[in-house]
């Protein structure tokens, strides 16, 4: 004799059986390599590069320093069970370094993305002489990174290096398209008025590929550790003043006290600007993603120096 199900208890068990199957396809947290990253900003590129196919940790939390953040034990545990460890370099996570090289040093594999790209050093204040971390304000320098990186994670076990590989050129291509269209839009900007101040060094790449002057930072170094004095604060106030200067730009990761107390010291005036340079913001935030804090970015300074 058969029986005829309920209409609902066949949905459930038909809906049960499409999901043991789709477990069973799918990998695991267990069955997929593990890459830790450091900065927020690489683990959004290293997403996009590997999609689902590999967990990504990224350490940095959405509108951290970089210069400053630390991470707990267990964080520290996770990053020496890394497939691959992927960190900026250059000195920019120094609350990290240490971890970082422990983790090296238990044979931890590691892809340092300061050693793809040509460096760039300052060229004034504290921080002369030693290399500048900032290489992602050039999308040109992305470009060497990804290019540097794709085979590394196209190479983890379990992974299908084909699809790897057409993700990497996807990206590569929208990098492409983010540099020409920072180019059109600075372009609009006459060459008097591409004076950059801000409140740490952290444009020095930007500046060399589009051609602005870096004109100061109210702090005089490559980290935000690093304390301004009040004759650095009166150097830089005359700079402002001599180069014209219409907007200077905080950053979303630090106070804008300082950068608001300088522009009101100078005898113009000049707006504050608030860019996201050192790391991304949680969703909502306005720069969720490399690509749109780099777009993003543009389009306010274009709007801040254009005429």
């Amino acid at each position: 004799m058969s029986r005829r199900w309920p209409a609902t208890l066949a949905a459930l068990v038909v809906a049960g059986i499409a999901a043991s199957v789709l477990s069973a396809c799918a990998p695991t947290a267990g069955d997929r390599p593990l890459v830790v990253v450091s900065t927020n900003i690489l683990g959004d590129v290293v997403d996009e590069l590997v999609g689902d196919d590999v967990e990504v940790m990224t350490l940095m939390r959405p509108g951290a320093d970089p210069h400053s953040f630390e991470i707990s034990a267990q964080d520290a545990a996770r990053l020496r069970a890394a497939d691959l460890l992927v960190s900026n370099g250059l000195g920019l996570e120094e609350g990290l370094q240490q971890h970082l090289d422990a983790a090296v040093e238990e044979g931890v594999d590691s892809f340092v993305a300061g050693e793809a790209i040509e460096v760039l050093e300052y060229e004034a204040g504290d921080a002369a002489g030693t290399p500048d971390p900032h290489f992602w304000t050039d999308p040109g320098r992305m470009v060497d990174v990804v290019d540097a990186l794709g085979p590394r994670l196209s190479g983890l076990p379990r992974v299908d290096p084909a699809v790897v590989d057409a993700r990497v050129a996807d990206y590569l291509a929208e990098l492409e398209r983010l540099d020409d269209d920072m180019a059109t839009a600075f372009a609009a900007i006459p060459a008097e008025r591409r004076a950059l101040v801000t409140n740490h060094h952290v444009f020095g790449y930007l500046a060399e590929r589009f051609g602005f002057r870096v004109v100061g930072a109210a702090i005089p170094g490559g980290t935000t550790l690093a304390a301004p004095s009040a004759s650095d604060l009166a150097g830089l106030v005359t700079a402002i003043e001599d180069n014209r200067v219409r907007a200077v730009f905080a950053e979303s990761s630090s106070p804008d006290r300082l950068m608001r107390a300088l522009a009101e010291e100078t005898d113009t005036h000049v707006e504050v600007i608030e860019l996201y340079t050192e790391s991304l913001t949680a969703e909502g935030g306005g720069a969720e993603d490399y690509l749109t804090m780099m777009r993003e970015n543009t389009q306010r300074i274009a709007d801040g120096l254009a005429e």
